[in-house]
């Protein structure tokens, strides 16, 4: 079996993973490519390459972390918004971890990843007053 590509990789995600197999919504698609433009942008500007010279080594745990510290520092994301590009990453890694086991060791420390925790407001509009 070769190696695929990263950008092999992400294309048959969105188009085989996301739009055949699971029937996502526009919205998550769209959440989903928003998060990987971001991604790919920082691991870019972070290793030093062009994004189509990126592979899937380059995207490890320590990027994906520093990416997520990135989003909330210098763009204001918060808790549920880091979260939510997390659950991105996740899927995609989960998707490589089945279509190329080469890749298995780095998708599973990605997939480690916790959530961070953050405070739920109460719902107070459905209280009777």
């Amino acid at each position: 079996m070769s190696a695929a590509t990263l950008p092999a990789l992400i294309q048959r995600f969105f188009t085989d993973r996301l739009c055949t197999q699971m029937e996502a919504s526009r919205h998550t698609v769209a959440g989903y490519r928003d998060t990987f433009r971001l991604l790919i942008r920082y691991a870019s500007a972070r290793c030093g390459k062009p994004p189509v010279r990126l592979a899937v080594e380059d995207i490890d745990a320590e990027l994906v972390a520093d990416f997520l510290v990135h989003g909330e520092a210098a763009r204001g994301n918060c808790a549920r918004s880091r979260n939510t590009r997390l659950a991105a990453i996740r899927s995609f890694f989960r998707y490589v971890a089945m279509a190329d086991p080469t890749w298995m060791l780095q998708c599973q420390r990605i997939l480690a990843m916790p959530n961070k925790r953050y405070v739920r407001r109460t719902v107070t509009f459905l209280d009777a007053g």
